[in-house]
């Protein structure tokens, strides 16, 4: 289980204020993977990087030389309510990166804390 997990009754759920100390200090990469006009109405998380779901194949692909993502760091990745999430989550395991955590949506980040910002 990730250190950045709190246990529950039925599944872990990520400890926002963690995640939030761990990509401020580097350590971590928070990932938005909705679409842009998305993070324009409602804001990203603090630090975050947008990079739109249809896109991560291509942006996150460590053998291209325009790869967004450094590999390495564990990464938390979040959308509009967690299902684009999941599915970012699985195409990045396959490229080798790890560990990876679904935050959620927007909503949940916020609702644990996290800050949003303007995008």
């Amino acid at each position: 289980m990730f250190s950045f997990l709190r246990p529950g009754s039925s599944a872990a759920k990520p400890d926002i204020a963690q995640i939030a100390q761990e990509v401020a200090e580097g350590r971590m990469l928070l990932l938005d993977v909705r679409e842009v006009a998305e993070a324009k109405a409602s804001g990203l998380a603090k630090d975050a990087r947008l990079i739109p779901l249809s896109l991560l194949p291509l942006k996150a692909d460590p053998r291209q030389p325009g790869c967004e993502l450094p590999q390495g760091l564990p990464v938390a990745v979040y959308c509009a309510s967690g299902a684009r999430s999941g599915m970012a989550a699985d195409v990045l395991g396959r490229m080798g990166y790890g560990p990876v955590v679904n935050l959620g949506g927007l909503r949940d980040w916020a609702q644990g804390g996290g800050a949003v910002v303007a995008y």
